[in-house]
């Protein structure tokens, strides 16, 4: 099986460690304007990307998206490659759920981004390396609006499988949100993830391939 790891504001580094972990050719790349790279003029929304990826699919795949790369995993199975055969949400942004809003990660400092993404910060901590949200970035592909009140009847048309994972502890998007995102989706699937925040590849990466 070919996996296409789809990163969120943390960046390209927040995915390859996991990509590891799976049993099959793992490909993690970097959004164009993430990490310094050049960001061609017409690649300036969500699903503009999701029509660029999956017009790079070259055999059977399964995206897996973390945070905006969770939102653009679902607008591309809401585009219905024939390359895309299952998608996998994890800890997704995009969907507008009024009762459950995103939190806004502009104005907080690092330790309360942290209190807020893991569920043990103290734990994750410990790395120096690992770099905040691509701010920059982040408002090129959405202006800093985290959710799209479009993407609801979009999602009501997909038809392939499609596997809905939450950190229980997260604090961007409630594990509420996230069951109203798997309940958006036909047949969608929801799996919570105990022990685990917003970014469960980095948390709990021994235990998030058997959730998918």
């Amino acid at each position: 099986m070919t996996y296409l790891l789809l990163h969120g504001g943390a960046g390209p580094g927040s995915m390859r460690p996991f990509a590891d972990l799976l049993a099959g050719r793992a490909i993690v790349p970097t959004h164009p304007g993430f990490d310094g790279t050049p960001r061609p003029a017409d690649l300036n929304s969500i699903r503009d990307l999701a029509l660029f990826y999956n017009e790079m699919l070259e055999e059977d795949t399964t995206v897996i998206g973390n945070s905006i790369g969770g939102w653009i995993a679902a607008e591309m199975a809401s585009l219905g490659s024939p390359r895309l055969v299952r998608a996998v949400l994890v800890n997704a942004v995009g969907l507008d759920v009024p009762d459950h809003p995103v939190t806004d990660v502009r104005t907080l400092a690092p330790a309360e981004l942290a209190a807020l993404s893991f569920h043990d910060p103290a734990l994750m901590a410990a790395d120096p390396s690992r770099r905040g949200p691509d701010v920059a970035a982040l408002a090129a592909y959405t202006g800093m609006r985290m959710t799209d009140p479009t993407l609801r009847d979009r999602l009501k048309t997909v038809s392939l499988p499609v596997r809905v994972v939450w950190g229980e502890s997260d604090g961007i998007v409630s594990p509420a949100y996230g069951r109203a995102y798997a309940d958006a989706i036909p047949g969608a699937e929801f799996t919570l993830l105990p022990r685990a925040g917003h970014l469960p590849q980095l948390e709990a990466p021994e235990r998030l391939p058997s959730a998918i």
